[in-house]
């Protein structure tokens, strides 16, 4: 069905792109290419890729963050932005459910229990 309408739509869509771009079929495409096409000198490239490393450097000491990739904490115990409240109480159970589990050995192995 999309496809049907795509074949019956693309003449009035091409005739609408080239009444935008004014371009009715005086100009040719290679005529624009011409036009068109710019080279920037060595220099410029140069000073543009110089720029491009001085601002990831700075970047890089912002956003400096340490993060558990399998817990996805912070440093500060903070989860990431796009989590959602469900993940977060989710991981956080996971979390607690191993504490609770080491405490519970700990407890065992302090009594002399082997069960």
């Amino acid at each position: 069905m999309r496809a049907e309408k795509r074949k019956k739509n693309a003449p009035k869509e091409l005739s609408r792109l080239k009444s935008i771009l004014k371009i009715d079929g005086d100009v040719l495409m290679k005529d624009v290419q011409e036009i068109a096409t710019m080279v920037e000198p060595k220099h410029c490239q140069e000073k543009r890729q110089c720029v491009v490393k001085d601002e990831t450097d700075d970047m890089k000491m912002e956003t400096d963050i340490k993060r558990n990739k399998k817990t996805l904490l912070d440093q500060h115990g903070q989860y990431p932005i796009w989590m959602n409240q469900r993940q977060r109480k989710r991981l956080k159970a996971k979390r607690e459910r191993k504490k609770g589990k080491s405490k519970v050995k700990a407890m065992k192995a302090a009594k002399g229990l082997t069960w």
